[in-house]
């Protein structure tokens, strides 16, 4: 092979199957979405979110929708009973700064406080990381709890940007970064 013309990031597989000692992940499937609404359809799981209906079926739909077109969401389920607790997902791909975003993540509210995301997230970005070198997260300004957990896996904010949902709400996303 010659390896002037080898880019290990073309092989960046944005739908990995991933497990860790708690959770495992997979490609999401249309076949998820019941399990998946399932979780989504807790209200207080989106109390901070810039977009608080998600709980409704038909805006959970849209989001759904997206997350399958995205060609990068994955389905997150407890290793011990194959519980589905949530979703995730790798978009923003871009190979000319070897740079991905993680998001549109999502937890169960049992899972809260426990070790589940920062094992979603350790296995997400070592996966990343073989590829990239700097991961990128857009978070509400009024998701505190999003933020405070990805600054405890070692996340920096680096900036923000107006953002408008396709409902019309207007927020602030901050942009937060951790490099290789």
């Amino acid at each position: 092979m010659n390896l002037d013309l080898y880019f290990p990031e073309m092989d960046f597989e944005l739908q990995p199957q991933l497990q860790g000692e708690l959770i495992k992940l997979r490609p999401l499937l249309r076949e998820d979405f019941s399990a998946l609404y399932k979780v989504a359809s807790d209200p207080l799981l989106w109390e901070q979110h810039p977009h608080k209906e998600r709980y409704q079926r038909d805006v959970f739909e849209d989001f759904f929708e997206s997350a399958i077109k995205s060609s990068g969401a994955l389905i997150v389920s407890k290793i011990d009973n194959d519980q589905v607790i949530g979703s995730s997902r790798f978009y923003n791909f871009n190979t000319s700064i070897r740079q991905i975003a993680v998001g549109g993540t999502f937890l169960s509210r049992a899972c809260w406080g426990h070790a589940y995301n920062k094992e979603m997230k350790r296995l997400m970005l070592a996966h990343a990381f073989k590829f990239v070198d700097s991961v990128i997260f857009h978070i509400g300004n009024s998701n505190i709890r999003s933020q405070r957990a990805i600054e405890k896996i070692g996340a920096t904010l680096i900036g923000s940007a107006p953002h408008t949902l396709p409902n019309g709400v207007q927020y602030t996303e901050l942009i937060y970064q951790i490099i290789k």
